[in-house]
């Protein structure tokens, strides 16, 4: 029996379809928000491992920030998965919102991002 999917699975199906069009062979900037942390991986899918990554649960981002689930976190947490990327040769990535509306803490991470020296 064929099991179905759920909105948000086949929401984030969609976004990464347009993303492999788009992409062109560029690294993916992946992000998984909770409701009280935020996370972001810079994933190479050509290779399949991940390049970078950033979270604020790292252990010194969590001794600076207050909380992890705000727009200053995930801005700051943007900031230091682009160090992390410039750190491994990545300067150019598709960012991939995995299904989560565009505002925010996601659009917060991404302005991070930019702010950080990633191109997308």
């Amino acid at each position: 029996m064929k099991k179905t999917k759920n909105l948000g699975e086949r929401r984030q199906g969609r976004v990464r379809s347009k993303l492999r069009v788009v992409g062109s062979g560029r690294p993916r900037l992946s992000i998984f928000r909770s409701s009280k942390n935020i996370y972001a991986q810079v994933i190479d899918d050509l290779a399949g491992r991940t390049l970078a990554s950033a979270s604020s649960l790292d252990k010194d981002f969590r001794e600076k920030a207050k909380t992890g689930a705000d727009c200053a976190a995930a801005a700051a947490v943007g900031k230091l998965v682009a160090e992390r990327a410039k750190a491994a040769g990545v300067g150019k990535v598709v960012f991939d919102r995995g299904g989560y509306l565009y505002h925010g803490r996601v659009k917060a991470l991404a302005d991070g991002a930019r702010e950080g020296g990633l191109d997308f």
